[in-house]
């Protein structure tokens, strides 16, 4: 009885730690228009060699459209397990599948390094706290693009608009 009883707290501990890691989103998923993605990827310049990574990528759709309309592979890093599952189901119908995946993550602490475009529409705030990990993470040259934020004080290379949404482009240099 006493081994029975030790097991199920371990287990009760187990299942406490799991839901401590956890975590609700950093930003709440609003839905990027397709002509705002098109413009952000073009700002990028993305090519067939290129490997975009969409941090909060919600329903998937800029990778999506990354891998359909560049040729490029991509990754999208989502926390909401539904967003994930929703992504994967579009990556099948948009015939892409075989070139996008879709990752159930924290975004702070996923392995970004493979990236060569990052996309990002969070917020002022997450971007200034994900600036760090861009810049220590990223090989030099690889391209960020957000969505209407800024990034601390991390000047763009480049802006632009689509749809009234303003576009900044940084390039990474490791500084």
């Amino acid at each position: 009885m006493a081994a029975l009883i030790v097991a199920l707290l371990v287990a009760a501990a187990c299942l406490a730690q799991l839901r401590a890691q956890v975590r609700p989103p950093d930003v709440y998923f609003a839905t990027t228009r397709q002509a705002v993605a098109n413009a952000m990827l073009a700002l990028a310049h993305v090519t067939a060699d290129d490997v975009v990574y969409d941090l909060g990528s919600g329903d998937g759709r800029i990778v999506i459209l990354a891998a359909q309309r560049y040729g490029a592979r991509g990754v999208g890093i989502e926390i909401d397990p539904k967003l994930v599952a929703l992504s994967r189901q579009l990556a099948i119908e948009g015939g892409v599948a075989d070139r996008v995946r879709f990752i159930e993550g924290d975004m702070f602490t996923s392995d970004i390094s493979p990236a060569t475009v990052v996309t990002l529409y969070l917020s002022t705030t997450i971007n200034a706290e994900l600036e760090p990990k861009l810049r220590r993470e990223l090989r030099p040259g690889a391209r960020i693009v957000s969505q209407q934020f800024p990034m601390g004080a991390w000047t763009p290379d480049q802006t632009g608009r689509a749809l009234g949404q303003e576009l900044f482009l940084w390039i990474n240099s490791r500084r």
